[in-house]
C-alpha cells in the first residue's frame, strides 16, 4: 500500500481541487508578492506539481488579460536594479536572461539606460568608495585600490575599459576632505 498525500497538505488539496483553480491561485499569490516573469511563474507551478498543459493554459490566460507581461517586467526590472543596485547593462542583461526574458525584449528594456547614465552611475559608485586617507602617492597602494574598485565595477556588469577609465579618473581627481 502506498501512502498518499497527508490530509490537508497542498498536494492533497490539489488532488481534490480543479487543477486550473490551483494554478490560478498560485499565480495570483506569486504576482501579489512581487512582479514575476512568465518563466518564474512556470517554474513555481512546476514546483507545485501543476500539470504542464494546465500551467500553460493558465499562464496564457494571464498574459491575455495582461497580468503577465514580460516586456513590462523587464522595463521595471531594469529601472529598479539600475537605480537601487547601480547595475550596468551587462549584469542586468544576465539577470533578465536568468528570469527567462527573451533577448529582444531585454534589449528593448536595456535601451532605457543611456551610456551617460551608466558612466554617471559608475562614477558615483567609485566616489562613494574612495577614502581621503588613502595614500595614492604610493604606487603599490594606488594599484591595490584600482584593482579592488575595478573588480567591484566588473561585478556590477561594467565593461573593463569603462571601469579602468572611471577608476583612474576618479583617483586622479582632487579629493574633498572628510568633515
Amino acid at each position: 500500500m502506498t501512502a498518499g498525500p497527508a490530509p490537508g497538505s497542498p498536494a492533497d488539496q490539489a488532488s481534490e481541487a480543479d487543477p486550473h483553480e490551483v494554478a490560478r491561485t498560485i499565480v495570483l499569490r506569486q504576482l501579489t508578492m512581487a512582479p514575476r516573469s512568465r518563466k518564474q511563474l512556470a517554474e513555481k507551478l512546476a514546483e507545485r506539481d501543476v500539470p504542464a498543459d494546465v500551467a500553460a493554459a493558465v499562464l496564457d490566460r494571464f498574459e491575455e488579460v495582461q497580468l503577465i507581461d514580460d516586456a513590462e517586467f523587464a522595463r521595471m526590472w531594469v529601472r529598479s536594479r539600475s537605480q537601487s543596485r547601480a547595475l550596468a547593462r551587462g549584469a542586468l542583461k544576465r539577470e533578465l536572461s536568468d528570469k527567462g526574458i527573451d533577448a529582444e525584449i531585454a534589449e528593448e528594456a536595456l535601451d532605457q539606460l543611456t551610456p551617460e547614465d551608466e558612466l554617471d552611475s559608475a562614477r558615483e559608485l567609485i566616489r562613494r568608495k574612495i577614502r581621503p586617507d588613502w595614500n595614492l602617492d604610493d604606487r603599490l597602494v594606488k594599484d591595490k585600490h584600482v584593482r579592488r574598485l575595478v573588480a567591484m565595477l566588473a561585478r556590477k556588469g561594467y565593461p573593463p575599459s569603462m571601469a579602468f577609465r572611471v577608476v583612474n579618473e576618479e583617483l586622479d581627481a582632487p579629493q574633498e576632505p572628510w568633515d
